[in-house]
């Protein structure tokens, strides 16, 4: 019986030991698990040292843009899939590396973000993690990234909409803010894209005094959210618009600015001259002769902005398809000439779409394999735009 009673004892010892050992090995397993995550996520984390540059000075080194159009600012879906419902193809790295060939350098990434937020604003992950990998397409690429709220149906300037509507834009960029915090001066945050009274008589004639001053305050927001939001943001380039970005002197002159930031830039959309460029039933024709309203811009630009040092970019603009391919390079040279002489940046307006009735814009066919549509459109953009040297 002892030595049963021995054997018995000498088994559980040695059973307790194997126990015990397991558990070490498995606590220890957890442990370098959970380290490993933690490097993982840390890795994940983007940190890069930002310059402290003012805005005149980075657009200097700027060419020409392209912008992203129909794609993350289509509305309609709550989903990953509205990418895909204003026009067919996914956007991929290829799209941004056509443009780097080619001489671009600047990346605007319209964005509706609407669709994508639940009651409490709450903007979906996978929405923007999807936004994210499209960003760093162009930032791996050593572009300049402008990433903007778009076509947003839940702002709308009067004094009835006003306080919900900063609320509710605070809540997006302070989420946009936290989740570019790390990225440096090539991103760049434009807080509006067309703010205006939709469908409504004053829509696109410059608003009225009540409207453009409540703008002016959801741009204040904007600015004061992202300035606050640590990381990198406190020296992120913003981009301000005024009422329905437009090229109005009367919007213009009212476009809210902050005092003592020269980190701040003007956000301008113009399609000029405008029967050319964006009226569907208007001339087909460039007129070398009549050059009034590209040269009234830059001249209203130069006089509020330019001259006192405060950078301005055309975030769009361009000439829609009417078969008039060697009229819109004429225009395009001219246009971008101007741009190039005054010192601002441009940013042709690529919707996807080449042929029929509409707004037809698209330069890329996106295609595989990506290229170009009219590829002596796109040499005169980039001949006219500014030389930029690394």
């Amino acid at each position: 019986m002892k030595l049963k009673k021995m054997i018995a004892v000498l088994m559980a010892a040695v059973t307790c030991a194997a126990f015990m050992t397991a558990c070490s090995s498995s606590d220890d397993s957890s442990e370098s698990d959970s380290a490993e995550s933690a490097t993982e996520s840390v890795e994940d984390e983007v940190n890069m040292e930002i310059r402290d540059i003012s805005s005149w000075e980075l657009v200097q080194e700027m060419t020409i843009g392209w912008n992203l159009g129909n794609t993350m600012d289509a509305t309609g879906s709550n989903g990953l899939d509205n990418e895909t419902t204003w026009q067919s193809v996914k956007t991929s790295k290829e799209m941004v590396d056509l443009l780097v060939e080619t001489g671009f350098n600047v990346f605007r990434v319209p964005v509706s973000w609407g669709d994508h937020m639940d009651e409490d604003y709450n903007v979906d992950e996978e929405w923007m993690a999807r936004v994210k990998e499209i960003v760093d397409y162009g930032i791996d690429n050593g572009m300049f990234v402008i990433l903007n709220t778009h076509h947003e149906e839940w702002y709308f300037p009067t004094e009835e909409n006003k306080e919900q509507d900063i609320e509710q834009l605070t809540a997006l960029w302070s989420q946009i803010a936290e989740e570019f915090k790390g990225y440096d001066e090539h991103l760049i945050f434009e807080g509006l894209n067309e703010p205006r009274c939709r469908e409504t008589a004053i829509e696109w004639t410059g608003g009225d005094e009540e409207s453009r001053a409540i703008v002016a305050e959801y741009e204040q927001a904007f600015y004061e959210t992202v300035r606050n939001s640590g990381g990198n943001n406190a020296k992120r380039h913003l981009m301000l618009t005024g009422y329905a970005a437009s090229s109005t002197r009367t919007c213009l002159e009212e476009v809210w600015l902050p005092e003592d930031d020269d980190k701040v830039i003007v956000s301008v959309h113009a399609y000029l001259p405008y029967s050319l460029a964006l009226d569907t039933t208007g001339t087909d024709e460039w007129d070398e002769n009549n050059t009034s309203e590209i040269d009234n811009l830059f001249i209203n630009l130069e006089d509020l902005f330019l001259q006192y040092e405060i950078p301005v970019i055309i975030g769009e603009f361009g000439t829609v398809n009417k078969d008039n391919l060697e009229d819109r390079i004429a225009c395009a040279e001219y246009y971008v000439s101007k741009g190039t002489e005054y010192g601002v940046p441009m940013i042709w307006w690529d919707n996807n779409s080449r042929v029929g009735s509409g707004e037809n814009f698209a330069l890329m066919d996106r295609s595989l394999p990506q290229e170009w549509y009219f590829p002596e459109l796109v040499e005169a953009l980039i001949e006219s735009a500014p030389k930029v040297t690394s």
